[in-house]
């Protein structure tokens, strides 16, 4: 039989203990598991940008994965942690918003996570990863049962940053959803909503830095140059050959930025 598999999504980075103690946690209660890092260098706090890294992330993993995410400003406060089954897979997280990505992308059951048998015996305030979530999703992915960690629930916390909101007749409000490794400007303006820009001329606008042309490769602009390109996540990017858009343009995710698109001649949108 298959190992179980556990992926990590955190802020916690890796020069601390955080990230190496949620995995002893899960081996100690399921040894067989396979855990995988996702990322544990999401910016701290960014509730968006690890709903965006996990939104790219799990469809690639195998059915009954266990997808644990701890990006989690509230931790210690009345915020309630969840188990979400959806897309065949597993997902374990507080309820803050970080699922949001995946309940518009899958149908989902959500569940308070209750049952305190499965935490760890002294819960911190401030440790939620290693006390609950970590426990929690080795338990999981050791057999126990879904529906024996808590009830449903309806009212769990969905946010809308995935979609941009339209502001003028041809203007769009958007907002960056991650930085890259390399600086590129994830923007939530998808291929699917936005590729007829192709056609049009159009205009970005972040902070005093306006972008107007969309490239098919990164190798396209000039050294340093800011262009568009709908990159692999499916979104549109503000980027910079060889370079850091980010650095060029001095933002960082969460930065609100602007799309406008001029109707060709004869059509309209």
């Amino acid at each position: 039989m298959r190992r179980p598999i556990i992926t990590l999504t955190t802020d916690f980075g890796l020069s601390d203990h955080f990230a190496g103690v949620m995995k002893g946690v899960i081996l100690a209660i399921c040894p067989s598991a396979e855990i995988i890092d996702i990322s544990h260098e999401i910016t701290p706090f960014e509730i968006r940008e690890a709903a965006f890294v996990l939104a790219q992330s799990y469809v690639f993993f195998p059915s009954k994965t266990v997808h644990v995410v701890v990006v989690d400003p509230g931790v210690g406060t009345s915020r309630r942690p969840i188990l979400v089954e959806g897309g065949g897979q597993h997902f374990i997280a507080p309820d803050n918003g970080v699922l949001s990505m995946i309940y518009s992308r899958e149908k989902v059951c959500v569940r308070e996570i209750t049952a305190k048998k499965y935490f760890l015996k002294n819960v911190s305030h401030t440790f939620h990863g290693r006390d609950i979530f970590a426990p929690v999703a080795a338990h999981l992915a050791a057999g126990v049962a879904p529906g024996r960690f808590g009830k449903r629930i309806e009212d769990y916390l969905r946010s809308d940053f995935e979609k941009p909101v339209r502001s003028g007749k041809r203007i769009w409000s958007g907002t960056i959803l991650k930085i890259d490794r390399f600086g590129n400007l994830i923007t939530n303006f998808s291929r699917e909503e936005f590729a007829h820009i192709r056609e049009h001329l159009f205009e970005l606008t972040i902070g005093p830095h306006r972008v107007a042309r969309l490239a098919e490769n990164y190798a396209e602009g000039g050294f340093g140059e800011l262009f568009a390109i709908f990159g692999s996540s499916g979104y549109l990017e503000i980027s910079a050959n060889q370079a850091s858009a980010a650095r060029v343009v001095g933002c960082a995710a969460g930065a609100q930025v602007e799309l406008t698109i001029y109707p060709a001649r004869g059509r309209t949108f």
